[in-house]
């Protein structure tokens, strides 16, 4: 692992920009680096390796911005995320929060570009389209907001978020993503949901008539009572109305919800393992003879109509949140840092309005991320997307060690690739079609292949 002083860093990094690169407590000056050079006689290879990966984050780099409405009308029987049903929202002191902690933390950043921003929640169709376009105003004044900026809202289709689609386009939004969650009426009914399978339809046809080619739909499988060939039927029912992106996720049994506690005392029954597997396998060959490619473990799209701001976060790029609850992984630069940080905002609503009118902001946790951990999230969330991680991309992050050398000596490694579950080839590191399907299984073998490598002495990775 590497530790050595923060500030020695920084110094570094600023002096680059005066063409020399100085140490303190050195009676030496090395002038005309090529590249920001590091003293030899001051660090190792492997750390003057990562101090240019941190110059190069110090760079105008394009974000991805999230902002969290908390609030909903109820809780679903499935859901235990950060959301509140309060029984009255002040709308315009939740925007001016909005709007205060967006600048603060994009001038905490020091980001010059956002290229995508994501309003979810809770149910951000319950916001006023107001505060969604003082939102992407104060981003538009404060950093440059792309013309193609991927603007999307996640929608809850009942009738109330159906009547301001065009309201909400209007204000700047140019993507919804659906919560249809099941066309099952009974399914909605015990999973708690609040529209109909109806609403849920009509909702999806109003917005693809606004935003064609930008509407995805989330759908749930291994839901209760619910069998492969019902799941099979229902997937097809979407598929011959939907636009072109679509997101599965598998029912997970969250302790502490009032669907857990259903299972538990047998009220109700789930589908195991094995069935849920054949259904996920199953809508994988569906959506791919409906023409959509799978690009994620869980997305699938035609047409290129693919997530620029869920990409972001697969591609381990830095990215900020607001909003109560939301997190966060940035550089904070106007405060002297040079690693990133995993920053978390306050939970609570009310709390967090009062932090962010008293502070600019309510960050309630700041993590500063070893190189490690950096990798340990590149390798995480790469190998989710179908295209897996390439070299170049690697490199970006590890200029230090390549993927044959963390992992090709490995013989779990190699019993990976000869099952063909994993592609460590030209291109890059990637799971096979089968693979991809057991990331879960396949992760844990790699990561503690990657903390053996760089918890090594630094001689023996060399080799």
């Amino acid at each position: 692992m590497l530790i050595f002083n923060h500030k020695l860093q920084f110094t570094a990094i600023i002096n680059y920009h005066f063409g020399t690169t100085y140490f303190p407590n050195h009676d030496h000056v090395e002038e005309s680096l090529i590249y920001m050079g590091i003293c030899s006689l001051c660090y190792t290879s492997q750390q003057s390796h990562y101090l240019r990966f941190i110059f190069f984050s110090l760079s105008s780099s394009p974000y991805p911005l999230f902002l969290k409405w908390p609030y909903c009308l109820k809780r679903c029987s499935y859901c235990n995320f950060n959301k509140y049903i309060p029984r009255s929202v002040n709308h315009t002191l939740m925007t001016e929060s909005l709007q205060k902690e967006t600048q603060t933390l994009l001038h905490v950043s020091q980001v010059s570009r956002i290229t995508s921003v994501f309003f979810g929640g809770g149910t951000p169709s319950l916001a006023h389209p107001s505060t969604i376009a003082a939102v992407l105003d104060t981003v538009s004044k404060h950093a440059q907001l792309s013309a193609d900026a991927e603007v999307t809202l996640e929608v809850n289709p009942t009738p109330a978020g159906k009547s301001k689609l065009r309201d909400f386009v209007a204000a700047g939004v140019n993507r919804f993503s659906i919560g249809m969650q099941s066309l099952n009426d009974a399914s909605l009914r015990v999973l708690g949901r609040d529209h109909s399978s109806q609403e849920a339809l009509h909702t999806l046809s109003e917005a693809m008539t606004l935003c064609p080619g930008r509407v995805s739909v989330d759908l749930m499988f291994g839901l209760p009572d619910q069998s492969v060939d019902s799941w099979r039927c229902e997937l097809e029912k979407v598929l011959s109305v939907c636009d072109d992106h679509v997101s599965l996720y598998q029912l997970t049994l969250e302790r502490g919800t009032h669907l857990f506690k259903q299972v538990q005392l047998g009220e109700v029954n789930v589908p195991g393992d094995d069935v849920t597997a054949v259904m996920y396998q199953s809508a994988r060959s569906i959506l791919e003879k409906e023409g959509f490619l799978q690009y994620e473990v869980s997305n699938f799209a035609k047409n290129n109509a693919v997530s620029t701001h869920n990409t972001g976060y697969w591609k381990a790029l830095q990215y900020i949140g607001v909003g109560p609850g939301a997190h966060g992984r940035f550089v904070p630069h106007a405060l002297g840092g040079v690693l990133r940080e995993a920053r978390t905002q306050t939970l609570e609503p009310d709390v967090w309005i009062r932090e962010v009118q008293q502070h600019g902001h309510a960050t309630r946790r700041r993590i500063q991320l070893s190189h490690l951990e950096l990798l340990e999230e590149v390798l995480v969330m790469g190998l989710r997307m179908n295209e897996g991680i390439s070299h170049q991309h690697w490199a970006e992050f590890s200029p230090e060690a390549s993927f044959h050398q963390v992992l090709g000596s490995s013989e779990d490694f190699q019993d990976l690739q000869k099952r063909g579950l994993l592609i460590l080839d030209d291109r890059g590191l990637r799971c096979s079609w089968s693979g991809l399907a057991l990331l879960d299984s396949i992760l844990p073998v790699l990561l503690l292949r990657l903390e053996k490598f760089f918890q090594k002495p630094s001689d023996s990775q060399k080799t």
